[in-house]
């Protein structure tokens, strides 16, 4: 079950009419329960870019929804305006309280931590616990609180050197999958990318 302490995007937005059509439910890929990334903290001026592309590497690699803190609707926005354009369904969500959506979490929780165990030791296991619960996955922008470690029923690391958070995320969710996300289908997208050796083509979907 996911908490419902939050705000929705569209209701911290400014095209509040125009987004409220785009936050659909999460819907889990393949059946199973809910993925959902939680993007804990973030700095405006400094983080803009990768916090969007957190949103933007969960939509595309089956997770269901991204949660985002107040400070980054920004970056919650741009990720709505992704999923307009090239399909979903993909929740956002922007919330007032992200701790606390941390804390009140019913399912498991997985957190991507240089520190943590290495994913390839583990994933089975997370794939396991998965099938029968939704799966948080805490993606930290600055120093994280020793409290999200404890939280925490895995804190993960993928290779446990420095790196990218978005690709630490990447290859968690693939690992997840194992690889089903490349064959997701895409609803009510308006563009679609044709796929080629050469070039870059966006064709337009009619309806």
């Amino acid at each position: 079950m996911l908490v419902s302490s939050h705000v929705s995007l569209a209701a911290a937005g400014s095209r509040t009419e125009s987004l409220k059509g785009v936050l659909v439910r999460a819907r889990s890929m393949q059946d199973t329960p809910p993925v959902v990334v939680l993007r804990l903290g973030h700095r405006p001026g400094r983080d803009e870019r990768m916090t969007t592309h957190v949103g933007l590497t969960a939509r595309a690699l089956g997770a269901d929804r991204v949660c985002f803190e107040s400070k980054a609707a920004g970056a919650g926005e741009t990720v709505v305006e992704v999923t307009e354009r090239f399909g979903g369904p993909f929740d956002v969500r922007v919330l007032d309280t992200p701790r606390r959506y941390l804390r009140e979490w019913e399912g498991a929780v997985t957190h991507l931590t240089m520190y943590g165990l290495p994913v390839e030791d583990v994933e089975g296991e997370i794939r396991e616990v998965h099938r029968e619960e939704p799966l948080l996955v805490v993606v930290g922008a600055e120093k994280v609180p020793f409290s999200v470690y404890e939280r925490a029923d895995w804190n993960l690391g993928v290779t446990n050197q420095p790196h990218s958070e978005v690709a630490a995320l990447a290859v968690f969710l693939d690992r997840l999958h194992q690889g089903r996300e490349f064959a997701r289908e895409w609803e009510g997208a308006t563009r679609r990318v044709v796929p080629e050796a050469e070039g870059k083509t966006v064709e337009s979907i009619e309806e």
